[in-house]
């Protein structure tokens, strides 16, 4: 499969996008050679992309390889190797540190997610104030193939807890398509190595005060045979995240304060303060929420 090398002439660009600035899209990997050239692909065709930045995490199939050797070679296209695998959150702070686009976009290697959701995701951010949007694969309008019922129970239970631990009103907390401007992920100080990478970010966008907005999207999941890594034990570990990062861990503020309390003078939609207790973070924050959902 040959990359587009022109791709002003395959999609048209976001009205507003340069106003915002450039957006990167970021894909860990691993193990996922049948699929990582067309997703490639799929993201480059979008030409309001400005640069795709993929991390190798210890592919045991040949993916950097593949994505050396094959004609994936694209002047958008950084790829970056672990020796070994450290999880999805270490592969996102790599590719975050080799990026530098204002805008920040969380791509699966699979084809599970359709890159052409991103021009939802980059309007709502641009009609917005907001600094953080979700896909949401359960939204009304968000159009799904046929899913196991144990992981659509799973999602929705843990969407719910993190909306009562957080504040936030989420209906797709576990959702790969994150979009974040980029300071944003910069002040979170990212501690999580693994899939609690979710959670992590949604708890600490509360701690900043900000309301996660969230579009409808297209998802068709593929299950354990065709690779899906997600197990029942990583939910439990996500659940942990929830509580720790919105209630126990100091990371958000303990080294850049004063810029943190900068994000959140330009972005705070939620009243929160600096350092919460549970009771009256949660209670404030629910505050906030409820009246946003009338």
């Amino acid at each position: 499969m040959n990359l587009p090398s022109n791709p002003s002439v395959l999609d048209s660009k976001v009205e507003g996008l340069h106003s915002m600035g450039s957006l990167a899209v970021l894909i860990p990997v691993f193990n996922e050679a049948p699929t990582i050239r067309e997703i490639i692909g799929r993201v480059l065709a979008k030409s309001f992309v400005s640069e795709v930045v993929v991390v190798d995490d210890g592919s045991t199939d040949g993916v950097y390889d593949l994505l050396t050797t094959q004609g994936t070679r694209n002047e958008r296209v950084k790829i970056i190797k672990h020796i070994g695998n450290r999880g999805k959150g270490a592969a996102i702070r790599t590719a975050l540190s080799h990026s530098d686009s204002a805008l920040v976009l969380i791509q699966d290697a699979d084809l599970e997610y359709d890159p052409v959701d991103y021009k939802k995701l980059v309007e709502c951010m641009q009609h917005s104030t907001t600094a953080i949007v979700y896909g949401s694969r359960f939204m009304r309008e968000s159009h799904v193939t046929a899913s196991s019922s144990w992981q659509n129970s799973g999602n929705r239970l843990l969407t719910r807890f993190g909306n009562w631990v957080t504040g936030q009103t989420l209906t797709d907390e576990a959702t790969c398509y994150k979009l974040f401007r980029r300071e944003i992920l910069e002040q979170m100080n990212l501690q999580e190595d693994g899939f609690g990478f979710c959670p992590e970010v949604t708890a600490k966008a509360g701690r900043l005060g900000i309301r996660i907005l969230e579009v409808p999207i297209s998802y068709r999941p593929r299950n354990r045979r065709e690779g899906k890594k997600i197990r029942i034990w990583h939910g439990f570990e996500a659940l942990w995240c929830l509580l720790k990062y919105t209630w126990f861990d100091r990371s958000l503020v303990a080294e850049t304060p004063h810029r943190v309390n900068a994000v959140r003078r330009r972005y705070c939609e939620l009243p929160r303060p600096m350092y919460p207790g549970p009771s009256e973070a949660n209670t404030r924050l629910r505050s906030a929420g409820e009246g946003d959902s009338k």
